[in-house]
């Protein structure tokens, strides 16, 4: 027994080619101990980014900006302050709350990792031809934006 396919071609080749950049930016984790965010795991990394990108956030925070278990989180962050590289400290009005920051050494190696990252993506959109540029960002913002409606 054969199963029709009701599936709408266009939906089929934006599934197709999510998935193929999935694995093609895959390359990030798998360099991600190493080459962009040295020391520490591709999650570990995600977080130094984050807090560095604004300063300082709440676990709260960080858990809705990355899309993470509370839970995953907390153990996560207990590992970088243990390595040195974050901060944290209790609300004194709300003691449940944990405000995160980055350490003079957890600075350090965020500005690495936009270094490294920068390089990286230099070197990708330099890949795009000069003229397809403005439309290959302006479209991923259209992704992201029905990406963000459809969760």
């Amino acid at each position: 027994m054969s199963r029709k396919s009701v599936y709408n071609m266009d939906e089929i080749i934006l599934r197709e080619l999510i998935r193929t950049m999935e694995k093609k930016l895959g390359i990030i984790l798998e360099k991600g101990k190493t080459d962009y965010c040295c020391p520490i795991s591709f999650s570990q990394c995600h977080i130094i980014t984050e807090i560095g990108k604004s300063g300082k956030m709440t676990l709260n925070e960080l858990c809705v900006s990355l899309n993470a278990d509370k839970s995953i989180m907390s153990r996560t962050t207990h590992k970088l302050i243990a390595k040195g590289l974050l901060n944290s400290c209790v609300n004194e009005k709300d003691r449940r709350s944990i405000t995160l920051t980055l350490t003079e050494h957890g600075y350090q190696l965020y500005e690495m990792i936009q270094d490294n990252m920068q390089q990286y993506f230099k070197g990708i959109l330099e890949n795009i031809p000069a003229d397809k540029r403005e439309s290959v960002l302006e479209s991923l913002e259209i992704l992201n934006e029905a990406i963000t409606k459809h969760i």
